[in-house]
């Protein structure tokens, strides 16, 4: 298993403290950034772990930021993307076995470390359950082929006013 680890300034104290967490179990981490508490932009983040959970350079992702709930709607901003922001250990199991996740992210100014690992290690170990919840997560993918479908429509109509 590979996961994406990625965090903006008021999470990457948090992230570095998951990618210690998930090494430690074997759990191989491509680490996104950023590493210091300087300024970033979370998007920027949020952009570079979902790609990779995309376009299958990692399994699953994880975003770290103050409340967790920007990095999740960057992420979701991905076709294929699924990012959840638990703040609780239910939240993160059903995360998985209803809508199949396929990134979390945490909210550091939110969460002790405790909750986030024990949030992590629900998420990871649950899975997905498929059967009727297989139905609502394509029906999921096709709003992403929708949006796709929308954007080029957009762009085709701006390229012939020219």
């Amino acid at each position: 298993m590979k996961i994406a680890l990625g965090a903006d300034h008021a999470g990457y104290e948090l992230k570095n403290r998951v990618k210690q967490y998930l090494q430690q179990k074997g759990i191989e981490v491509q680490d996104e950034g950023t590493q210091t508490g300087d300024s970033v932009d979370y998007p920027d983040f949020a952009r570079l772990v979902a790609h990779d959970v995309s376009e299958s350079r990692a399994d699953w992702g994880i975003l770290v930021c103050g409340s967790g709930i920007g990095m999740a709607m960057s992420a979701n901003k991905v076709a294929g993307i699924r990012a959840v922001n638990a703040s609780n250990e239910q939240e993160a199991q059903l995360s998985r076995e209803h809508n199949n996740a396929n990134v979390l992210t945490l909210g550091a100014r939110l969460l002790r470390d405790e909750e986030a690992m024990a949030i992590v290690d629900k998420w990871l170990a649950t899975p997905f359950a498929g059967g009727r919840h297989e139905r609502r997560v394509e029906k999921m993918a096709g709003l992403d082929r929708e949006r796709d479908r929308q954007s080029g429509d957009r762009e085709n109509s701006a390229a012939g006013k020219r």
